[in-house]
């Protein structure tokens, strides 16, 4: 059986995914006069994790640091008269290599490197990692599909399901700061210097915008939609770009890994203005792992994932819901405003209208309220047809066996730099439910592809050659037939969440950088 999103579906679909932009502004000023205030603690002995939290609680700031630099569970003394901060923290981490760096309501804590503050010559390394976890300061969550960044380059990721995070970057960016963003969350800011050999749990604080009803009621969301349409080209710009990223795909019977095959690619992107050129693929680096045995009487394969993520561009292939010709088939309704990196977006909920009868979409997209830019799209077929779009998603099915999609969805994101917006992740899970002829019980599958931009070129920028170009219409796991012996070297990947780890080193199959 093979999973297919057809074209004309496809262009429908295409678009979705999480959104989390990273805006071109200056990092926060560093508020240490807080280091110097003076506080009083009368609890006696606490574990240095609850005498955080009780400085929190007190002063309105939260701590980031290195979970591997502090034993939270540890007890310490925790009886302070009178005492400056800086020196209450002192004594409870007993750590001299520790420093502390304020930037807006946060205090980070981080280990000392050679270079401290701003670095004015040239460092000797070449390339470092920044790694993390991106969570909600509150529950502490982790956050999936937060986009992380360095502010003033197109380098960037975006976290795991797990909130995870792996960053590598190169020694012009030591200058720099991190850029942490998250839907409906105030972003963070954090100098990369303060970040080398560092893994942060990055906290976030949910940001909560109070919006009189009247200003909801009074907007027209169909008008918000048309002038969204008419700024693709101002926004995402009229010249080409080369991305890298990192591609992913899965197929899973059940909780059993079938296929999983990822890559490092570039992709030549097409000027947003009306050019007829097409996107292009170059793989860089690739691997797959197949886990199909003769018990398997029914696999999945998913077709055109890494088209579909191009097609899933929405301000490229526009979106369905966004062309100005089809706003009569679906009702918009605009339900709230709320942050994206700093910045405002309109949040617009739309569906299919009753009286149409065709599988279309329903879902919210997030547009910019000062540019109307596409900041965010998450959608699906709509649930209720999509039974009749089963010829648009399985292809084929082996002899004797029936199947049927249950959900598909879809979130695309993008990213800003400076006055102009890229594409920044994409997404797309399918499940389904197969069944064999005269079997009583289905088989359930689930299906997922994903790439996240890692850099961005503007300079020097031509097509690829056609025999440099990989089949991004083909079944992509097909494609990979051999693995590289240093595997990705300097490039960023996205580490598999804990789920689809586990799977992987269920395959019995020797893939050490899992592992890491």
């Amino acid at each position: 059986m093979m999973l297919s999103v057809k074209d004309h579906i496809l262009k429908r679909a295409s678009f979705i995914i999480l959104l989390l932009l990273f805006a071109d502004t200056q990092p926060a000023k560093s508020q240490l006069g807080i280091l110097d205030s003076l506080y009083t603690f009368r609890s006696g002995t606490s574990k240095v994790g609850t005498a955080l939290n009780m400085i929190s609680r007190q002063t309105g700031y939260y701590f980031t640091y290195d979970s591997r630099l502090i034993d939270t569970e540890k007890k310490t003394g925790f009886t302070f008269e009178n005492v400056k901060l800086r020196i209450i923290l002192d004594s409870l981490l007993k750590n001299d290599s520790l420093h502390y760096s304020v930037i807006d309501r946060y205090i980070i804590i981080y280990r000392s490197v050679p270079l401290l503050k701003r670095v004015q010559e040239i460092p000797d390394w070449e390339v470092k990692q920044i790694t993390g976890v991106i969570t909600d300061d509150e529950t502490g969550e982790p956050l999936p599909f937060a986009s992380v960044g360095i502010m003033r380059t197109g380098r960037g990721t975006v976290t795991n399901n797990n909130g995870e995070f792996g960053l590598k970057i190169t020694r012009d960016c030591v200058n720099d700061s991190l850029s942490v963003s998250y839907l409906g969350y105030f972003s963070r800011k954090i100098p990369v210097i303060n970040t080398l050999d560092n893994n942060f749990n990055i906290s976030m604080t949910r940001e909560y915008i109070s919006i009189p009803e009247i200003i909801i009621k009074n907007q027209i969301p169909q008008e918000i939609m048309r002038k969204a349409f008419y700024a693709i080209q101002g926004n995402y710009g009229t010249s080409p770009a080369i991305l890298t990223a990192f591609y992913r795909e899965a197929a899973m019977k059940k909780s059993n890994l079938q296929i999983y095959s990822e890559a490092v690619i570039q992709i030549f992107k097409s000027p947003y203005s009306g050019s007829l050129q097409n996107d292009q693929v170059k793989i860089i680096r690739s691997r797959k792992i197949e886990n199909l045995g003769l018990k398997d009487t029914l696999a999945i394969r998913l077709k055109a994932g890494l088209s579909s993520c191009l097609t899933l561009d929405g301000a490229r292939n526009t979106f369905d819901f966004l062309f100005p010709g089809n706003y009569a088939q679906y009702d918009y309704r605009m339900t709230d405003i709320v942050t994206i990196d700093d910045e405002a977006a309109y949040v617009i909920e739309f569906a299919q209208k009753h009286e149409v009868d065709i599988p279309l979409f329903k879902g919210s997209i997030y547009i910019n309220t000062s540019n109307y830019a596409i900041m965010q799209a998450e959608f699906e077929i709509n649930p209720e047809y999509i039974s009749k779009s089963r010829e648009d998603f399985v292809l084929s099915t082996s002899h004797g066996f029936s199947a049927w999609p249950l959900s598909v969805r879809y979130t695309v994101n993008y990213r800003k730099i400076g006055d102009r917006y890229f594409l920044n992740h994409v997404r797309g899970e399918l499940n389904f439910n197969a069944k064999q002829s005269r079997r009583l019980f289905n088989s359930s599958f689930r299906v997922f592809f994903e790439l996240a931009v890692t850099d961005i070129r503007l300079n020097n920028i031509s097509r690829f050659d056609r025999d440099e170009t990989a089949p991004v219409n083909s079944v992509f796991s097909r494609t990979i037939t051999s693995y590289d012996p240093d595997f990705w070297g300097d490039q960023d990947f996205l580490k598999p969440e804990e789920d689809l780890l586990h799977a992987l080193k269920n395959m019995k199959v020797k893939l050490h950088e899992f592992g890491k």
